[in-house]
């Protein structure tokens, strides 16, 4: 059963994300709720508007731990300088890039943090929407316009309405994981809504293989999205060993200092992480 203590935290998260949004209608199809739904939730008025199903829903959607576990805290690494810089770029100028590089090190908090504090921009992680009508619906969704219905009415209706945006952005993480059939739709989006759109891929060696491979092998489709995506490979990590060992060091404590409270021994964490940000959270989790 989902507690008024949960309900309140969700709530607020929507209070949060709506300004993201041109307006309720468009917001309430991003979050999968009738307008209705949404108008009473939004004044407060919780009471059986909702199953518990479609509260966890929300809260997925929007990133709400349901469990009451501390929140974590941004931190401005030198990866999350890098990207969010990056983002910031292509959106303004309706630009696209890649980054592919170490998985581990940050890439996806810091695109998911400038997406939910930036309008009109849409967070895709690409493992959980492989298949092209997937991918599209999704990310018709997320911008709120109905993904329900005939796929090309889909599809038309999120070009149409990312060309009336104000400076839309789409992310794309884990962009190595979508099929093939789904890679190619996005050169069709992409020239549908070309300068009026921002585009940026994120990935680590998977990606950069998965594009070298296609363009190799001369397979349509990968040539003109490398080119269409800046045809670089953008990357923060060092190459040598021992400075990126020293980077990612550098990053683990900055976090685990900022998430850490006052009886916890940082340098352990940071030691036994070996630069890991993900033992360096489950460390501080285990705190």
């Amino acid at each position: 059963m989902m507690t008024n203590e949960q309900k309140s935290r969700i709530l607020a998260a929507i209070a949060e994300n709506r300004k993201n949004y041109a307006s309720d209608a468009k917001h309430a199809v991003a979050l999968g709720v009738s307008t209705s739904v949404y108008s009473n939730i939004k004044k407060g008025d919780t009471d059986r508007k909702l199953s518990d199903a479609g509260w966890v829903s929300i809260a997925r959607r929007l990133g709400v731990s349901l469990s009451g576990e501390k929140e974590w805290q941004i931190v401005k690494t030198p990866v999350f300088e890098y990207v969010t810089t990056q983002l910031a770029l292509c959106r303004e100028q309706g630009l696209s890039g890649i980054i592919c590089d170490l998985p581990d090190i940050g890439k996806t908090v810091a695109a998911r943090w400038f997406a939910q504090n930036t309008p009109n921009t849409v967070y895709v992680d690409c493992s959980q929407v492989k298949t092209r009508p997937r991918l599209i619906r999704h990310i018709a969704r997320q911008f709120g316009v109905t993904s329900t219905g005939r796929y090309i009415d889909v599809y038309d209706d999120l070009v149409y309405y990312l060309r009336s945006l104000d400076r839309p952005m789409i992310i794309l993480d884990e962009a190595g994981d979508l099929s093939y059939e789904a890679y190619l739709e996005l050169k069709a989006l992409w020239n549908a809504t070309e300068h009026h759109c921002g585009w940026y891929q994120l990935g680590a060696d998977a990606l950069r293989a998965k594009i070298d491979r296609g363009i190799e092998y001369a397979k349509v489709g990968y040539a003109e999205l490398k080119s269409r995506f800046g045809n670089v490979y953008q990357r923060i990590s060092p190459t040598d060993s021992k400075e990126r060992e020293s980077f990612m060091m550098t990053q683990a404590a900055m976090i685990a200092k900022a998430n850490a409270g006052n009886d916890i021994n940082v340098k352990e964490i940071v030691r036994k992480s070996g630069g890991s940000l993900r033992r360096v959270y489950t460390a501080l989790n285990k705190q």
